[in-house]
């Protein structure tokens, strides 16, 4: 794929592209049930039409990170902030971050760093709830190597979670990033993990909440 093709994936309206069929089945059944005079299953079924438009949500964000900043690549709490000795496609020391993703928050993610896609990998496993630290290992998840036009190497793990039953990733190998731009979404609650290099000066704490494509989780050393 392209890189014009990754981005007419990735153009924006107000919901999600990857949510639009769950949100039109749920306004067809919810009109079906009124026509029908179903009042209670009306009322259920709108109930429903809101709360998928809350979850496939896509708010615009205008990110101005520094040169050598990294964004959040999603919404939601940081699970923790941690040194590992790997980033799946490494074999050295990293800074790990993880971003832990409810249903109430925004499930599109969005590129930390301006670079070009250097790797990608899949991997099939359980779907345990995303807030454990089992869930990194185990879970269903999907890699992104990006080489950050600083010359550094960022990877990211989108990581499914109990419910979520479906990672999307638009970019290809080859592909050049944008920083804040969106790469894709998980359905449904789950989790990112971020692997930065070791240097990184981390400016986000345990228990934060940061926003995709506008908190800075790092400055590059």
């Amino acid at each position: 794929m392209n890189a014009r093709d990754f981005r007419d994936k990735a153009a924006h309206i107000p919901v999600a592209r990857e949510g639009v069929p769950y949100l039109v089945g749920a306004m067809f059944v919810t009109l079906t049930t009124a026509v029908l005079g179903h009042t209670i299953l009306t009322w259920l079924g709108l109930a429903v039409v809101l709360l998928m438009g809350h979850f496939f949500r896509d708010p615009e964000r205008i990110g101005t990170p520094g040169e050598t900043e990294a964004l959040s690549p999603a919404d939601g709490k940081v699970l923790d902030v941690e040194r590992v000795e790997d980033a799946h496609f490494f074999s050295r020391p990293s800074t790990k971050i993880s971003i832990f993703m409810s249903i109430f928050d925004v499930h599109v993610n969005r590129v930390p760093l301006s670079g070009t896609v250097r790797g990608i990998s899949y991997e099939k496993g359980s779907f345990m709830a995303a807030g454990r630290a089992r869930a990194s290992r185990e879970n269903e998840r999907n890699w992104l190597w990006i080489e950050a036009e600083t010359g550094h190497d960022v990877v990211l793990t989108q990581v499914a979670g109990l419910i979520a039953r479906r990672i999307v990733c638009w970019p290809r190998v080859g592909d050049r990033v944008i920083a804040g731009e969106r790469f894709g979404l998980i359905r449904f609650g789950s989790r990112v993990d971020v692997y930065l290099p070791e240097t990184v000066e981390v400016t986000v704490r345990k228990g934060q909440h940061v926003y995709a494509g506008e908190t800075v989780l790092c400055r590059l050393r």
